[in-house]
């Protein structure tokens, strides 16, 4: 099956974004500092080029409940990305994203985390999706809280976050 097959199958569509798995040829793209024309000016971010490196060590991120780009429908240009460290342990799996900063203050990583969150408690055997975020990242703590997560545990400097079946029934 072709990236492009897949990628139809398993991409998520919200009202401004669309999100969609990697390709192996973007993130060789990335780690190899080659530009797009569909990328923001300012992406990929360090944290792209993080994930963009550890598919080899993690293929399961490059499939339907992995890593996505984050995709401005009017632009039609990457700018971000979000993912899913896949598979689950015991039910639950964790959340990361990234949003570059010329977009930021959108509301898009905010709106990719709901979309993605929601696309993982439907899958079979998840029931937790989590992410754990620095208190000295106010921001990012604002992301998962307009996502619809839930604070369940304030640590020395960090705060976690979950969002459950229950949850996800309730909205």
């Amino acid at each position: 099956m072709s990236s492009s097959s897949s990628s139809v199958h398993s991409q998520l569509t919200t009202d401004r974004l669309v999100l969609r798995p990697w390709s192996m040829a973007e993130a060789t793209a990335v780690l190899g500092d080659t530009r797009s024309v569909h990328w923001a000016d300012d992406f990929p971010a360090e944290g792209d080029r993080v994930i963009a490196g550890l598919f080899g060590q993690y293929p399961a991120w490059l499939g339907e409940h992995g890593h996505r780009l984050i995709i401005e429908r009017d632009s039609g240009l990457v700018v971000g990305s979000i993912g899913l460290f896949w598979p689950p342990s015991e039910g639950t799996v964790e959340i990361g994203y990234g949003v570059v900063a010329s977009r930021r203050g959108r509301g898009y990583a905010s709106e990719a985390a709901r979309a993605l969150a929601d696309f993982a408690l439907a899958a079979p055997g998840v029931h937790t999706v989590f992410a754990n975020v620095e208190l000295s990242n106010p921001a990012s703590v604002r992301v998962l809280e307009k996502a619809g997560f839930r604070r369940w545990a304030t640590e020395e400097n960090m705060a976690r976050f979950r969002m459950t079946k229950p949850d996800h029934r309730e909205r």
